[in-house]
């Protein structure tokens, strides 16, 4: 009878083994809630303004990144990221509303997920800035009735639920003060943003609207729980991008890239859980790039090594990480470019287009009464220095502690103090573009041509093409910081064969200034350089710099080109040139109605942009 008992003891232990085995076994369902547009600004974060009761009960039981960022400020160009493994800028996808082909050679991380067996559903956003052809297969559903409901019983899932309440566009109708339940009189106000009623309206609205997507990610959670489901699913919740006021999305600030990132892992899978401190912080530095290959990691998948990013959770997960990179290029109408790298403390920027003010009139962001009334305010001269940075030229380089400067308003770039940190950073934000082979030194006129038999990102990795993005990255280091003594490089470098090179030579000239004055029938001489993108810096050098006319016909006969992206900069420059619109506006729009070829939405929404703005200079 012992042994019997002995027996049936062994078998039963074995059994229980083999169903630990099993359960150890089962794939972690996974459920991503993205909210958009908002920053940290979130009771769990210390933020002391919010109402964020769910996000904070789930911080409570999850992980709490505090160094999580958005590699872009805007929402495109980061999903892009997101959804490849890939920055957005080394995938040529990195201006704001492109839809250039995606290289064969990047795929989709929820195609890997699909082949795994997982039911995988997007509810509902995409924006994926690529050709819409190419996204057809990424989903097993992608509408607002996306569901994991809808898959297979005992089917794991990969779900995505996109919560677009606190939108930027959340703020452009106002909503009467008494409907409000954050007070505006009770905001702390950002030391860049002028103490005006309608700024402190859009702040508390804003946080209204925080509070109303919280409650919608509770009611998300409580679905998830009447599912049976909660305790195998592992929940992501992170916002798209920073936001959303004037220097916030758009930007490569804390304000523009910082996103709140919280990770909760039921008990049977808290093997996978990070290592922390005790308090369910993690200090890790993650970014968007990170996320492909790290739910790849979570559910033992092999990570493809054209993936960019590095695990931080699941078997595959890397060591801590130095710094995070972050990028800005075109904004919908707007041309900027701007590369940034972070550390724990430090945010290192470079800005490759210094000739131009950080608020740059952009239609969209100009429908919130708060900017306006910050544009108003500076107009009328009531801001005071630190208010007034946003309306002027950038420095090409700027560095902030963010630890004692948490709103990055005290540039540090000149102070020899923090000289080694500088130089540092300046290493990495070089040594990061060089290996993701950044395609954002090439200018947006001619990915047309090129991408017209290649995915820029394929061209950059093809040694028949000639494309050496290092020899780009040098002369746009030069063009920053050339001075007189440099111009015969500058020169030379006009007559370079490779085309960005001369657009970059040309920049130089358009920095240099009136220290270029002596240079003018030189420039003269190249403007029938075939590279519409130097003939405009060059049309624009010479407008600033002493041949106003002659700089205004060049830029008038570019409005004529087939290249959209042509128009639109050359719209750019005609806006920056004359800020008004007061000599030139009329004679622009004659000849770009007259002359454009193939209109498309994008030319005229630049256009609508500009005379809103100069019939309503304030």
């Amino acid at each position: 009878m012992e042994y019997i008992k002995v027996k049936l003891l062994g078998i039963l232990v074995v059994l229980t083994l083999i169903s630990c085995s099993k359960e150890e076994e089962k794939k972690p369902n996974i459920l991503w809630i993205v909210s958009e547009d908002n920053s940290p600004y979130l009771g769990c974060y210390g933020d002391s303004f919010a109402n964020t009761p769910n996000i904070d009960d789930l911080a409570k039981s999850g992980f709490l990144y505090t160094h999580a960022y958005a590699n872009a400020p805007v929402c495109a160009p980061a999903r892009n990221t997101i959804i490849t493994g890939v920055y957005a800028n080394s995938n040529g996808h990195q201006h704001m509303r492109s839809k250039y082909n995606k290289s064969d050679n990047v795929k989709f991380f929820p195609n890997y997920l699909r082949q795994a067996g997982y039911y995988c559903t997007n509810n509902r956003k995409e924006d994926y800035n690529i050709n819409v052809e190419q996204a057809m297969d990424i989903w097993d559903e992608s509408s607002s009735n996306a569901h994991y409901k809808n898959r297979k019983e005992g089917q794991p899932f990969f779900a995505i639920f996109n919560i677009g309440t606190s939108h930027e566009s959340s703020i452009h109708k106002t909503t009467p003060k008494n409907d409000l339940r954050h007070r505006p009189e009770d905001m702390v106000l950002p030391p860049y943003h002028p103490d005006t009623p309608e700024i402190r309206h859009d702040w508390a609205q804003f946080y209204d609207k925080i509070e109303n997507m919280d409650t919608q990610l509770g009611e998300l959670l409580e679905e998830l729980k009447r599912s049976g489901e909660y305790e195998n699913t592992i929940i992501f919740y992170y916002s798209d991008h920073g936001g959303i006021l004037a220097r916030s999305k758009r930007f490569v600030y804390e304000t523009g890239t910082r996103v709140p990132m919280i990770v909760h892992i039921p008990e049977k899978f808290e093997h996978l859980n990070p290592k922390t401190t005790g308090d369910n912080k993690v200090s890790r530095l993650v970014s968007f790039v990170d996320l492909a290959p790290t739910i790849l990691s979570l559910c033992k998948l092999p990570i493809p090594e054209f993936m960019q990013g590095e695990a931080f959770l699941g078997e595959a997960k890397t060591d801590d990480p130095e710094y995070a990179f972050m990028f800005k290029d075109r904004m919908d109408e707007r041309y900027d470019m701007s590369r940034s790298t972070r550390d724990k403390k430090f945010r290192y920027i470079r800005n490759y287009m210094p000739y131009r003010v950080y608020g740059q009139h952009l239609n969209y962001l100009w429908n919130a009464p708060s900017t306006r009334s910050w544009e108003k305010a500076y107009t009328n001269g009531l801001c005071n220095d630190t208010q007034s940075v946003f309306w002027n030229e950038k420095p090409v380089e700027e560095l902030y502690d963010t630890e004692n400067d948490p709103w990055e308003i005290n540039n540090l770039a000149e102070d020899s103090t923090y000289l080694s940190v500088l130089e540092r950073l300046r290493k990495a934000n070089r040594d990061w573009m060089s290996n993701i082979k950044d395609v954002g030194f090439i200018p947006e006129e001619e990915y047309a041509e090129i991408q017209s038999n290649t995915p820029l990102y394929d061209v950059m990795r093809n040694s028949q093409k000639e494309v050496d993005v290092d020899s780009l990255i040098t002369m746009a280091d030069f063009a920053m910081h050339a001075t007189k003594k440099d111009i015969p490089k500058l020169v030379s470098s006009l007559n370079s064969k490779n085309s960005a090179i001369r657009y970059w030579a040309a920049t130089g000239f358009l920095i240099l200034g009136d220290d270029a004055k002596g240079e003018l029938d030189m420039l003269e001489k190249t403007i029938s350089d075939s590279s519409e993108t130097a003939f405009l810096v060059i049309a624009e050098a010479l407008y600033r710099i002493a041949e106003p006319e002659k700089g205004k016909a060049l830029l008038l006969t570019a409005l004529k080109s087939d290249n959209i992206s042509t128009r639109v900069r050359a719209l750019n420059i005609i806006d920056c040139v004359d800020e008004n619109g007061q000599e030139i506006q009329k004679e622009t729009f004659v000849v770009y109605n007259k002359g454009k070829k193939n209109p498309k939405a994008f030319d005229i929404r630049m256009c609508t942009s500009l005379l809103k703005k100069w019939n309503h200079a304030p």
